[in-house]
């Protein structure tokens, strides 16, 4: 797997770095994945459900509330981190702040038709070579063309 590119801080202080927990959501079909994928609220540009920290939680079970907030996803939100991607977040139609988002898995159970932004945004199942082309942030691409979920049976590596 190729490295993490540089984040952009062209034009930005450091101290103005954010960072946010998405869900990576998907299920079995055939024996092979499939991604959900669900549209920004303003531009309905194709993204994972994502958002910031949240007092008492892990960065994983942040996730799993994001998606189910944005996507309706009842499920299994892995701790481990599979990866990170930078972008622009639009905090007010006048400014954006850099931000990195932390990817965690989630394994779907249940797909529910009313959720919290269900009015707001539409969702979609893709194979990860489809979602990797539908979304944005080319280190996204990436972790969503390179998304194998028998990973997460195996144990994490140590550094020993």
């Amino acid at each position: 797997m190729a490295g993490q590119a540089p984040i952009a801080l062209e034009g930005y202080d450091k101290s103005e770095m954010r960072s946010q927990f998405a869900a990576l959501c998907f299920r079995m079909r055939q024996d092979k994945p499939e991604i959900l994928l669900v549209t920004t609220r303003g531009s309905g540009r194709w993204i994972l459900p994502k958002g910031w920290p949240m007092p008492g939680k892990t960065p994983a079970e942040a996730a799993l509330i994001e998606a189910w907030e944005e996507a309706g996803v009842k499920g299994k939100a892995y701790d481990r981190c599979l990866g990170v991607f930078s972008y622009a977040k639009s905090l007010h139609p006048s400014h954006e702040a850099p931000c990195l988002a932390l990817v965690y898995p989630v394994k779907v159970k249940t797909l529910l038709a009313k959720f919290p932004e269900s009015d707001q945004r539409k969702r979609k199942w893709m194979r990860p070579k489809r979602a990797a082309k539908a979304v944005a942030e080319p280190e996204l691409a990436q972790l969503l063309r390179n998304f194998d979920p028998r990973v997460l049976d195996k144990p994490a590596h140590s550094s020993s």
